[in-house]
C-alpha cells in the first residue's frame, strides 16, 4: 500500500483555472484507477480568503498558508499579474518549505514567486512564455528554459495551460508506474505525455520585445520559407540591412547566428512532422529544406541526440510498462464497465 502524498495548491489572485485543473485531475484519476489514496490535495491561499481566478470563478480554499499542516509537495498556481502577489509572508513561508525539503512547484507564471523567494537558485526552471522576457530580466542569475516543463530534483515548474497534466503524469509515472500514467492518458483522451524538454512555441516578440522590428521581419521570412530556405544575403536585402547587421542582431538578441536559428526552425518543423504525420523521412527532409536525407539525419541527430528514424520509433512504440497489478487488470476492468452500459465520464475503477 503506497503512502498518501499530501499536495497543496496555493492559489494566487487571477490564477488560471485551466492550469489548476490540469494539475489536479491526474492526481484524482491516479487514485481512482489504482483503488488507493495515492494523493490527497488541499487548496490554499495566503490568508485563507477566497481567491478569484482569471475567469472570475471564486474558489474558497481549505486553509491559509499558516494552518495548512504537513505537505509533501506544494504547487504555486500563478496567472495574470503575478508580480502583484509578492509579499514578505509568502516569501518567508516558501523559504521555510524549502528548508524542510518539501517539493516545490509552480504552474503558469507561479515560478515568478518561487524565484522572488530565492528557492529556485541552482535549479533549472520555466514558466509561461508571456512572462519569459520579464522573468529573465528580473532574475538573470537563474537557468531559465523555454521547455514545456522542468523537473529538476525537488523543483517542478511548467508553462501553464494544459502542460501541468503532462508534468503530473510524468511525476506519476516516475513515482508509481507507466501503466498507471498510460491508463490516465486513456481516460482523459490524451494522445501522449509530452516530454519536458519539448519547447514552448515562444513568439519572438516576447523573447526580444517590440524594439527589434527588423529582427522580427527576418524571422517571419524564415518561418515562411522552411521548404526552400532563403540565403542570409537575400534575407538581409529583403529587410534593408547588411548581412553583418543581421548577424549582429541575432548574436545580441537571440545568442546564436542567423543560420543556426534558421536550421533550428527547420529541425523543429521536421520533428513535428515526424511525430504527427506518417510522411516518409525523405519527404520530411524535403519539406524542411534539406538537400539530402543523410544530411538531414546528421543535423537531426546532432540537434536532438537521436536519429529521426529512432525518434519516430520511440514515439510510436508503447513504453515498457513496469510489472504492476494495475496493468494486469486495466483492460479487463475497463471493458467490463463499458459492457455494463451507459458509463458516465471517469466511471472506471481498478
Amino acid at each position: 500500500m503506497s503512502q498518501t502524498q499530501r499536495v497543496g495548491f496555493l492559489l494566487i489572485d487571477n490564477f488560471t483555472m485551466i492550469s489548476l485543473a490540469s494539475a489536479i485531475e491526474p492526481l484524482r484519476m491516479a487514485n481512482q484507477l489504482s483503488g488507493q489514496s495515492l494523493y490527497e490535495w488541499v487548496m490554499l491561499s495566503e490568508t485563507g480568503s477566497p481567491v478569484r481566478a482569471s475567469d472570475h470563478m471564486l474558489v474558497t480554499p481549505d486553509h491559509s498558508i499558516q494552518d495548512c499542516g504537513h505537505l509533501d509537495m506544494m504547487i504555486l498556481c500563478g496567472g495574470v499579474g503575478v508580480v502583484n502577489a509578492r509579499s514578505r509572508a509568502l516569501r518567508i513561508w516558501l523559504q521555510q518549505l524549502a528548508r524542510r525539503r518539501i517539493k516545490l512547484g509552480a504552474v503558469c507564471t507561479g515560478s515568478y514567486l518561487l524565484a522572488d523567494a530565492g528557492v529556485l537558485s541552482g535549479y533549472r526552471c520555466t514558466l509561461h512564455w508571456e512572462y519569459m522576457a520579464s522573468f529573465k530580466e528580473a532574475f538573470p542569475q537563474l537557468e531559465t528554459s523555454s521547455a514545456l516543463y522542468c523537473i529538476d530534483r525537488d523543483r517542478l515548474t511548467c508553462s501553464g495551460g494544459t502542460v501541468p497534466m503532462d508534468m503530473m503524469l510524468h511525476l506519476i509515472e516516475k513515482e508509481h508506474s507507466s501503466a498507471l500514467s498510460t491508463a490516465i492518458c486513456d481516460m482523459f483522451l490524451c494522445e501522449r505525455i509530452r516530454e519536458g524538454q519539448e519547447e514552448q512555441r515562444v513568439p519572438l516578440r516576447h523573447m526580444v520585445g517590440t524594439a527589434q522590428p527588423k529582427l522580427a521581419e527576418v524571422v517571419a521570412l524564415m518561418e515562411a520559407n522552411l521548404e526552400e530556405p532563403i540565403t542570409l544575403d537575400e534575407l538581409a536585402c529583403y529587410v534593408g540591412l547588411s548581412r553583418r547587421q543581421v548577424e549582429r542582431l541575432f548574436q545580441r538578441h537571440v545568442q546564436c547566428s542567423p543560420s543556426r536559428y534558421y536550421l533550428n526552425l527547420r529541425l523543429k518543423r521536421a520533428r513535428q512532422l515526424l511525430r504527427q504525420t506518417s510522411l516518409s523521412i525523405i519527404d520530411i527532409a524535403t519539406a524542411c529544406g534539406f538537400v539530402s536525407t543523410p544530411h538531414f539525419s546528421k543535423c537531426y541527430r546532432e540537434n536532438f541526440g537521436v536519429p529521426p528514424r529512432d525518434d519516430r520509433c520511440s514515439r510510436s512504440s508503447p513504453k515498457p510498462m513496469a510489472a504492476s497489478p494495475i496493468l494486469s487488470e486495466l483492460v479487463m476492468n475497463i471493458q467490463l464497465d463499458m459492457a455494463r452500459g451507459e458509463p458516465t465520464f471517469a466511471s472506471v475503477t481498478l
